[in-house]
Parts: structure tokens; C-alpha cells; sequence
């Protein structure tokens, strides 16, 4: 039986819910792009406010389905206001990339599966968990081949499409195997259950963890399930690539978080020396492939699975420690890499994106405020510190050692010390001066929409640098907010 408490302590995630029904009301009425979108502004708006409001003071379980808590709504406030800033710069890329198009589902699409990522950080059950990914996947496939006139965009999402499918369905028989061999598929059963079975039952409860991993590889992107990653960040318009890299896998990373702790899987020496293994080749691997990538997006690509990589190293090393620094750095990429690949959106000249590492060559004598922030977002991704990427990897590091994880902590120091050539590779680009043209994101006639949007785009840029450097300067205020709840 639902309680007031239960629809309560879930108000923005029905918030959110009921916005995309109107949504779609509001699209069949009168089809106009702008009242889209900035009706999924004033929704996602409305969806945080209620975040605020109704923050929780104590955990609070909906049956074994969810448990809403300080943990899940950190999560779904990084999830909401991530979907925001894609939000603006889709319909930046929406207008230039896709004229004469439809464009009003792009919203609808958006928000379905940023509702999908908010139910995965509530959810405590494998049905919940099953049902919130696949929300949140087909919304993805979608959205990945939106633009559906670029060969590479049907490509991807097709790609996508079909090996999604694949790892969903790795998922799905992990989780019969684990309830066949335990009986229960809510996550704190396991950790009471589990040690009492041995056996066939513990041979079929290791395998069923063994093709979950998979399935969590796969959305995770990590070595060695990351193939998909590059072709469809590059398929996939830059929007839309942000949001896959930061609300998509960052609700996985909620979820893996959240499994980890309450069934106790640390207990489970091969599950954890697996997850060594993935996040060491993820570091090693992603940053060495990223040095060879003359395609922007492909190199963030192969950079976002050294990042997870590195988050791996928090979440393995768990205790009082590993959740709080897995959190924090994960709050840190999201804001980095949205401000990244929003640069790439305003940089792009119409119905062409700035993809190629030529692309930005003289950048900081054509445009220097984006090419400034770009700076400030491509030094933070590489670690180095007064920004907030050199904070992040430092309480990473910290848990790593805390633990004796040294292992990892060698391959996190290797893949950073990698990663400097080809951030600092494209910077060094940047301040070239060879190249006449560098590619301007709008014409230049007065064209008042166009301003204010190119306006809130800048604004939002501006928003998320000043974030960065302020995080790498002064982290304290967000860690003792992250460390309350975990």
C-alpha cells in the first residue's frame, strides 16, 4: 500500500514524470520549440525545487522497491540539473544542427530518460533496477540517432541499440541466477543471506554476479565492454554525448554504490579483484587509446573510460572513505564534462560540429572566453591542480591508499601521468596561430532568439568554469555535504 510518505519522498520524480505527459500534451497542441523548451526548463525546475524542499533528514524504505534518502536525492539533484544544462545546449544543437526538422520530442526523450536515471539511484530491488535502466536506454537509443539524416547518428544508434540489448540481457540472467541461488532479489536480503549458501548455490550465485558485471561493464563503458564508447559519443550530437557520459553512467555509479554497501559485496574477494582488473585496464587502456584520437569527441570518449576507471578505485576501496570520494569525483566530472562538450556545441559552425582537433586551432585568438574555459575544463579533466579534477583524484588517491589498494593506485598515477600529452595536446592547439578561419557557432545578423539562447549557453559555460576552479579551491563546503550521508 502506497503511503502519503512514499509519494512524498518520490514528489520530484513524479514531478518530473507527470512534466513529460504534459509535455507531449503541450507538443500535440501546438508544435513550437521554443515553448518546448523552455516548458522542460520550468519542469526540471520544478523537479529540483521539490528535491530542496523535501530533502530527507532519514532514510525511509518503499516496501524493498526503493529507499529514499539524503544518498538518492544528492544523486537525483546532480541528475536534474545535468539535464538542465543538456537541456540548453540541445536546443542550441537542435536549432543550428537541425533546421526544417522536428525537434519538440527531443524534450520528452530527454526527460524519460533522465526519469529512468532518477529511479536507478532510489532503487534497493532488482525489478526496480532492471526497469529504471531499460527507461532509461531506450530513451537513449533515440536520442542517440536523433539527428537521423547523418549516417553516423543512425550508425550509432543502432550500435547501441543492439549491444545494449546485449548487456541487458547478460543483466537480466545475472539476476535469475542470483535469485535462484538466494531467494530474494532486494539487495540487503543478500547481505544476510549469502554467506549461508554454498556449494552449487554459491557456483550459481558467483556466476549470476559474473554476468551482472557484464551488464554494469557494458553502461559503465569499462575495459573490456567499452568498444561502444567512442563511435557512439561521436555519432551521437555533443548534448547528448554530455548527457550519456555524466547523468547516464553517473546513475549507474549511484546504483553500483549503492549495491556494493548494502549486499556487502566487498565479502566477495573475486567479485572485488574483477572490479580491480576493469578499473586498472580502464585507466591504463582509455588513456593510451585517447592519445592517438585526432577526433575530439572520440578522445573524450576513450578519456571518459580512463575517468571511470578511476572512480572504480574509490568505489573498491570502500569503508568510510571510498563512497564519499567516488561521489565527489563524480560530481567534478559532470560539471567538467558538460562544460566541455557544451564548448564544443557553441564553438561548431552550422550544421557542422567542431569535432576535429584542427577544428580549434587559433581558438584563443578568435574566441578566448570559450577558448579560456575550455582550458579550465580540459586542465581539470587532466588533474592539475587549483582546479576541481585535481581534487577529485586527490581524495580518490587518498581512499586508494587508505586501503592499501596500491595496485590501483600505481594505474591511476600512470593513466594521469598519460593523460597530461593529450589534454595539454589540444590546449597547445588552441593557441596556435597557423589557421585564418576558426569555426564560429552563429551567424552574425542580430537575430534576438538566437542572442538570448547563445546568451544562456555562455551563462551556463561561465556557471560550470566558475564551478570547476572554485571546487579546486575550495572543496571542503561539498565534501562535508557528500560525508553527511554516506
Amino acid at each position: 500500500m502506497i503511503s502519503t510518505q512514499d509519494i512524498t519522498g518520490l514528489l520530484p520524480v513524479v514531478i518530473l514524470g507527470g512534466g513529460i505527459l504534459l509535455t507531449l500534451l503541450l507538443i500535440a497542441i501546438s508544435r513550437r520549440h521554443v515553448l518546448t523548451f523552455v516548458s522542460t526548463l520550468l519542469i526540471l525546475t520544478a523537479s529540483l525545487i521539490a528535491v530542496f524542499v523535501n530533502w530527507p533528514a532519514q532514510s525511509h524504505a518503499i516496501d524493498e522497491l526503493f529507499v529514499v534518502d539524503a544518498f538518492g536525492y544528492y544523486y537525483l539533484a546532480l541528475i536534474l540539473l545535468a539535464t538542465f544544462v543538456v537541456a540548453i545546449f540541445g536546443y542550441l544543437s537542435l536549432r543550428d544542427f537541425y533546421p526544417e526538422k522536428r525537434k519538440e520530442e527531443f524534450y520528452p526523450l530527454l526527460m524519460l530518460a533522465a526519469l529512468g536515471s532518477a529511479m536507478l539511484v532510489f532503487s534497493t530491488h532488482f525489478i526496480t533496477f532492471f526497469v529504471s535502466l531499460e527507461i532509461m536506454s531506450i530513451s537513449l537509443y533515440s536520442l542517440i540517432a536523433y539527428y537521423r539524416e547523418r549516417p553516423k547518428a543512425i550508425e550509432a544508434g543502432l550500435k547501441y541499440l543492439i549491444l545494449a540489448a546485449l548487456a541487458a540481457s547478460f543483466l537480466l540472467l545475472g539476476m535469475a541466477l542470483v535469485y535462484a541461488a538466494t531467494g530474494t532479489m532486494a539487495f540487503h536480503d543478500l547481505a544476510t543471506i549469502t554467506p549461508a549458501i554454498n556449494g552449487t548455490s554459491q557456483l550459481m550465485l558467483l556466476a549470476g554476479f559474473a554476468l551482472m558485471i557484464v551488464g554494469i561493464g557494458f553502461e559503465l563503458a569499462a575495459v573490456p565492454f567499452h568498444m561502444w564508447t567512442p563511435d557512439i559519443y561521436e555519432g551521437a550530437s555533443s548534448p547528448i554525448s554530455a548527457f550519456i557520459a555524466t547523468v547516464a553512467k553517473g546513475s549507474i555509479v549511484a546504483l553500483l554504490l549503492r549495491f556494493f554497501i548494502m549486499a556487502d559485496l566487498y565479502r566477495f574477494g573475486n567479485i572485488v579483484w574483477v572490479f580491480t582488473i576493469m578499473s586498472v585496464l580502464s585507466m591504463l587502456i582509455g588513456n593510451i587509446l585517447a592519445l592517438f584520437q585526432n577526433n575530439v569527441k572520440r578522445m573524450l570518449a576513450y578519456s571518459s573510460i580512463a575517468h571511470f576507471g578511476y572512480l572504480m578505485v574509490a568505489i573498491i576501496a570502500g569503508q568510510e572513505m571510498g563512497p564519499p570520494a567516488a561521489t565527489f569525483y563524480l560530481t567534478i566530472y559532470v560539471i567538467t564534462i558538460l562544460a566541455a562538450f557544451g564548448l564544443i556545441t557553441l564553438v561548431s559552425k552550422s550544421q557542422e560540429e567542431a569535432i576535429d582537433i584542427e577544428d580549434y586551432q587559433g581558438l584563443f585568438w578568435k574566441r578566448p572566453i570559450l577558448a579560456i574555459a575550455f582550458t579550465v575544463s580540459l586542465l581539470s579533466l587532466a588533474g592539475i591542480p587549483l582546479t576541481a579534477g585535481f581534487t577529485g583524484k586527490f581524495f580518490v588517491l587518498t581512499a586508494g591508499v587508505g586501503q592499501a589498494q596500491w595496485l590501483l593506485v600505481i594505474a591511476l598515477v600512470l593513466g594521469s601521468t598519460i593523460g597530461l600529452y593529450y589534454y595539454l595536446r589540444l590546449i597547445v592547439v588552441m593557441m596556435h596561430q597557423e589557421k585564418d578561419v576558426v569555426p564560429v557557432a552563429h551567424p552574425v545578423k542580430k537575430d534576438d532568439a538566437k542572442t538570448s539562447s547563445i546568451l544562456a549557453g555562455g551563462l551556463a559555460i561561465m556557471l560550470l568554469t566558475i564551478f570547476v576552479i572554485w571546487l579546486g579551491t575550495y572543496p571542503s563546503w561539498l565534501l562535508d555535504l557528500i560525508s553527511g550521508f554516506h
